[in-house]
């Protein structure tokens, strides 16, 4: 006798190789990947900001993509797929305006300043920005066509002070790093920065900071792989919530 399979049982059967269900979207109705270019100095607030908008969306992957805001506007409008752009600068976000439409105008989401960074105990005896025109002295600083370069470029000029770097760096980071390793007596960097680095490296605070402070602007890119990612992303940053992790990462508010 033919043995008869209830219908039921192979619906069953036929439903465990199937497909599985994307993600549901998170509560904003936001899912799926969102690539965001940022400046290398929001690497440490960015990612917990990224990690929080995540938790608050389970169907969402945030990617960063950090580096110099001149470096990533070329990227950009080289045609790099990204749905979030954050510079240290209004100008680098000018050079993607520019050549490519933003959904909104982009806003100013957040302030930075120098300070001077030195490796712990300060060995060399840095004061301020006037040990810079030491040439016995090793310096790092950035160079003058990303933002923290440009900023470093005024606050020199302010001092009256002619900087002799021996190595420039591409982003802040980088910068940062030859304090860390102690490959340099002291180095211009974000406040952000030094104090990212913990007990690692020492700030020193100059009055010329105040003339040289940086606008953060952020946009969402028009025909953004993620439009609704890239906009929540946004109002994310912007929130009460994300204002207080960069003020807590030692932002100033816009």
């Amino acid at each position: 006798m033919r043995r008869v399979v209830p219908l039921v049982a192979l619906l069953v059967l036929a439903g465990c190789g199937s497909t599985p269900a994307p993600p549901p979207a998170g509560p904003g109705g936001v899912s799926g990947a969102v690539t965001v270019f940022a400046a290398a100095s929001l690497t440490e607030s960015f990612t917990k900001l990224g990690k929080d908008f995540e938790a608050a969306n389970p169907g969402v992957k945030v990617t960063f993509n950090f580096g110099g805001s001149s470096a990533l506007a070329q990227q950009l409008n080289q045609g790099a797929p990204a749905d979030v752009f954050a510079s240290a600068a209004p100008a680098n976000m000018k050079q993607v305006t520019d050549t490519r439409t933003v959904t909104e105008t982009p806003v100013t989401f957040a302030r930075n300043r120098l300070q001077i960074a030195v490796p712990k105990g300060n060995p060399a005896r840095i004061t301020g920005l006037a040990d810079f025109g030491r040439a016995e002295l090793k310096i790092a600083l950035c160079a003058e066509q990303v933002p923290c370069g440009a900023a470093t470029k005024k606050v020199l000029q302010a001092a009256k002070v002619t900087g002799q770097p021996d190595t420039l760096e591409q982003d802040v980071k980088a910068v940062l790093t030859k304090v860390r390793l102690g490959e340099v007596d002291a180095a211009l960097v974000y406040r952000t920065d030094v104090r990212s680095a913990g007990a690692e490296v020492e700030g020193i605070t100059f009055a010329e900071a105040d003339q040289a402070i940086n606008d953060y602007p952020l946009a969402a890119l028009a025909k953004a792989p993620n439009a609704s990612g890239a906009k929540a992303f946004v109002d994310h940053v912007r929130s009460d919530k994300g204002r207080a992790v960069l003020a807590e990462a030692g932002f100033d508010g816009p």
